[in-house]
Protein backbone atom coordinates (compact mmCIF):
# COMPACT_ATOMS: atom_id res chain seq x y z
CA UNK A 1 0.00 0.00 0.00
CA UNK A 2 1.28 3.18 -1.24
CA UNK A 3 1.56 5.67 2.03
CA UNK A 4 0.47 8.59 0.01
CA UNK A 5 -2.89 7.45 -0.43
CA UNK A 6 -3.30 6.20 3.32
CA UNK A 7 -2.39 10.52 3.68
CA UNK A 8 -4.98 10.95 0.80
CA UNK A 9 -7.58 9.30 2.64
CA UNK A 10 -7.33 11.16 5.71
CA UNK A 11 -7.02 14.71 3.96
CA UNK A 12 -10.64 15.38 4.07
CA UNK A 13 -12.93 15.89 6.86
CA UNK A 14 -15.65 14.18 5.24
CA UNK A 15 -13.24 11.30 4.49
CA UNK A 16 -12.95 11.32 8.11
CA UNK A 17 -16.27 12.00 9.08
CA UNK A 18 -17.54 8.77 7.40
CA UNK A 19 -14.85 6.41 9.07
CA UNK A 20 -16.47 7.36 12.35
CA UNK A 21 -19.63 7.33 11.17
CA UNK A 22 -18.46 3.31 9.79
CA UNK A 23 -17.33 2.89 13.41
CA UNK A 24 -20.71 3.43 15.03
CA UNK A 25 -22.52 1.13 12.63
CA UNK A 26 -22.47 0.14 8.83
CA UNK A 27 -24.29 2.32 6.14
CA UNK A 28 -25.20 2.46 2.91
CA UNK A 29 -24.34 5.23 0.63
CA UNK A 30 -27.98 7.12 0.75
CA UNK A 31 -27.35 7.37 4.92
CA UNK A 32 -23.88 8.41 4.21
CA UNK A 33 -25.32 11.43 1.83
CA UNK A 34 -27.54 12.15 4.05
CA UNK A 35 -25.08 12.74 7.10
CA UNK A 36 -22.49 14.99 5.29
CA UNK A 37 -25.44 16.67 3.42
CA UNK A 38 -23.51 16.00 -0.04
CA UNK A 39 -24.03 14.52 -3.45
CA UNK A 40 -24.19 10.82 -3.92
CA UNK A 41 -21.47 11.02 -6.82
CA UNK A 42 -19.47 13.24 -3.98
CA UNK A 43 -19.98 10.14 -1.15
CA UNK A 44 -19.39 7.63 -3.61
CA UNK A 45 -15.90 9.70 -4.53
CA UNK A 46 -15.31 9.63 -0.91
CA UNK A 47 -16.31 5.99 -0.46
CA UNK A 48 -13.64 4.88 -3.24
CA UNK A 49 -11.14 6.69 -1.76
CA UNK A 50 -11.24 5.16 1.66
CA UNK A 51 -12.06 1.86 -0.56
CA UNK A 52 -8.58 1.97 -1.71
CA UNK A 53 -6.29 2.71 0.50
CA UNK A 54 -8.30 -0.34 2.13
CA UNK A 55 -9.94 1.68 5.33
CA UNK A 56 -13.46 0.67 4.50
CA UNK A 57 -14.94 -2.45 2.63
CA UNK A 58 -18.64 -2.50 0.74
CA UNK A 59 -20.88 -5.62 1.22
CA UNK A 60 -24.39 -6.62 -0.47
CA UNK A 61 -26.54 -7.01 1.73
CA UNK A 62 -30.08 -7.71 -0.24
CA UNK A 63 -31.14 -5.11 -2.30
CA UNK A 64 -28.34 -2.54 0.28
CA UNK A 65 -25.00 -2.31 0.01
CA UNK A 66 -23.35 -1.48 2.84
CA UNK A 67 -20.30 0.16 3.99
CA UNK A 68 -18.19 -0.59 7.42
CA UNK A 69 -14.42 -0.16 8.30
CA UNK A 70 -12.16 -2.94 7.57
CA UNK A 71 -11.79 -4.32 10.50
CA UNK A 72 -9.85 -7.31 9.22
CA UNK A 73 -7.20 -5.40 7.33
CA UNK A 74 -3.60 -6.86 8.02
CA UNK A 75 -1.85 -3.51 7.59
CA UNK A 76 -0.92 -2.22 10.83
CA UNK A 77 -0.03 1.54 9.72
CA UNK A 78 -4.71 1.15 9.03
CA UNK A 79 -5.40 -0.36 12.29
CA UNK A 80 -3.19 1.69 14.17
CA UNK A 81 -5.14 4.38 12.41
CA UNK A 82 -8.15 3.85 13.33
CA UNK A 83 -7.42 2.56 16.56
CA UNK A 84 -6.44 6.52 17.87
CA UNK A 85 -8.82 8.08 15.59
CA UNK A 86 -10.82 8.67 18.51
CA UNK A 87 -7.88 10.30 20.30
CA UNK A 88 -7.06 12.83 17.35
CA UNK A 89 -11.06 13.84 15.90
CA UNK A 90 -13.56 12.30 18.91
CA UNK A 91 -14.02 15.59 20.39
CA UNK A 92 -14.68 17.48 17.44
CA UNK A 93 -18.19 19.20 17.41
CA UNK A 94 -19.06 18.19 13.79
CA UNK A 95 -18.39 14.17 15.00
CA UNK A 96 -20.28 14.68 18.46
CA UNK A 97 -22.70 15.89 16.11
CA UNK A 98 -22.78 13.05 13.58
CA UNK A 99 -23.01 10.58 16.42
CA UNK A 100 -26.24 11.84 17.56
CA UNK A 101 -27.32 11.89 14.28
CA UNK A 102 -26.00 8.60 13.17
CA UNK A 103 -28.78 7.22 15.72
CA UNK A 104 -31.66 8.43 13.96
CA UNK A 105 -30.57 7.59 10.50
CA UNK A 106 -33.70 5.59 9.08
CA UNK A 107 -32.28 3.71 5.64
CA UNK A 108 -36.19 3.05 4.89
CA UNK A 109 -37.31 6.72 5.03
CA UNK A 110 -33.73 8.35 3.56
CA UNK A 111 -33.71 5.98 0.91
CA UNK A 112 -37.03 6.12 -0.34
CA UNK A 113 -37.53 1.98 -0.51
Amino acid sequence: MDTTKIFKALSDINRLRILKALQAKKLCVCEIRELLGLANSTVSQHLKILKESSFILEEKDGKWVNYKINAGNKDQRIISILTSLDFWINDDDIIIKDKKRIKKLDRNTICGV
